[in-house]
């Protein structure tokens, strides 16, 4: 996925076009990431499982442990809603215009004024046409979607706050240690099972994921999450992750879907999702730099198109090829053209798209200039690109 859409030209007489516009098709190796948004129950059948009652020197820690966590819960959960995801109802024969498309949950994180705001996942909000936020005592609220953002998964709903009593508390995710208690409060399955909680301990900090976020088959981003064995199931999307504290160091958001893998669940670390939620609380969206180009990865264009188009030097196996340039653009005004290679950004070699996003996001300040290096009929060309703002 490229910055920009383009509109399609006329590419009858040019087969570089007619590839360019052709779908790379991919399969993303690995697990399968998915967000943990319920979309649907079946309830047909459920599994119970009773053990013997063992009595040891044990019981009593058990004990000690269980209140722990009990006066945890009690501290956070009213702070935990579900956040249900209304869409159009196309049937013409329907009662209401809407119809729940899917259920999530969300943290209450601040109450300002008349208001309290909440944090929950993009994709448990994305394509509403209206959002309900359920408190825990079932009070049900319309949200207004102060903004949402892709990249991050995070958006941020602003509810009336006259019945909010309970606030969570953000705490520090950089601390984290694998082996850390940690406890998970959501709505698994909807709002049936509303305020479900699931214990388990921090498996891994500072994991790396890749994401394919609209869903072409190839990585567009790689997200920096916190990987726990706390059970996070469809519907605990936007729930929170708690320390021992009673502190949110996380919000849940996917977990990793094979058959082989169990107890692999991952959450967004609050320190990386504060400076997000402050800027869609105040602005409403997330602003990044932008080259101004559509790009495509050389290992996907065929070696015969590539030779006779790109006339790339026999040592350059990797890059990112130029597909166009938006006019007017950061890129176009440097100077860059359509089948551009570009193989380094400010003395770094980029080989991905992924890889070019993710230095572009994370370490280029808004509306600087870049150096891009890029190979053009065989010779390695400099251009200085000024950035504009990626919404």
């Amino acid at each position: 996925m490229g910055y920009y859409n383009t509109p399609r030209q006329n590419d009858q007489k040019n087969p570089w076009k007619r590839y360019m516009a052709s779908s790379f098709g991919g399969v993303l190796a690995g697990a399968l990431l998915v967000g943990t948004l319920v979309t649907g129950t079946d309830l047909g059948e459920t599994e119970s499982a009773t053990a013997g009652v063992q009595t040891s020197e044990l019981q009593n820690e058990s004990a000690i442990v269980t209140t722990d966590v009990t006066e945890t819960v009690e501290q956070t959960a009213d702070a935990v809603v579900g956040v249900s995801n209304l869409q159009a109802d196309n049937n013409p024969f329907a009662q209401t215009s809407t119809q729940e498309a899917g259920a999530g949950s969300g943290v209450i994180y601040k109450k300002q004024g008349d208001d309290a705001y909440v944090v929950t996942n993009h994709h448990v909000v994305e394509g509403a046409k209206e959002v309900v936020v359920t408190l825990a005592d079932g009070e049900e609220l319309e949200a207004e979607v102060l903004g949402s953002d892709v990249w991050t998964d995070l958006a941020v709903l602003k509810v009336p706050g006259a019945q909010i009593d309970t606030i969570a508390e953000f705490g520090d995710s950089s601390v984290l240690k694998s082996g850390e208690p940690v406890i998970a409060i959501g709505n698994p399955l909807g709002l049936q099972f509303s305020g479900s909680v699931t214990t388990g301990v921090i498996s891994g900090t500072e994991r790396a994921v890749p994401i394919d976020i609209n869903k072409d088959g190839q990585e567009d981003w790689q997200s920096e999450v916190l990987q726990t064995d706390a059970a996070i199931n469809p519907g605990n999307s936007g729930g929170a992750l708690l320390n021992a504290q009673g502190q949110v160091i996380g919000i849940n958001s996917m977990k990793i879907a094979q058959d082989a893998v169990e107890g692999i669940g991952l959450a967004i670390p609050i320190n990386s999702a504060i400076p997000i939620i402050s800027e869609l609380e105040g602005e409403g969206e997330v602003s990044r730099p932008s080259l101004g180009v559509a790009l495509l990865e050389l290992e996907q264009i065929p070696a015969e198109i590539r030779n006779a188009e790109l006339n790339l030097p026999a040592e350059v196996e990797d890059g990112i090829v130029v597909q166009s340039v938006q006019e007017g653009s950061g890129a176009d005004e440097a100077g860059i053209e359509a089948k551009d290679t570009i193989v380094e950004l400010n003395g770094q070699a980029v080989t991905s798209v992924l890889e070019l996003r993710q230095y572009l996001y994370t370490e280029v300040k808004e509306e600087g200039a870049v150096t891009v290096k890029a190979y053009r009929n065989g010779e390695l060309k400099t251009f200085e690109v000024q950035l504009s703002e990626q919404i």
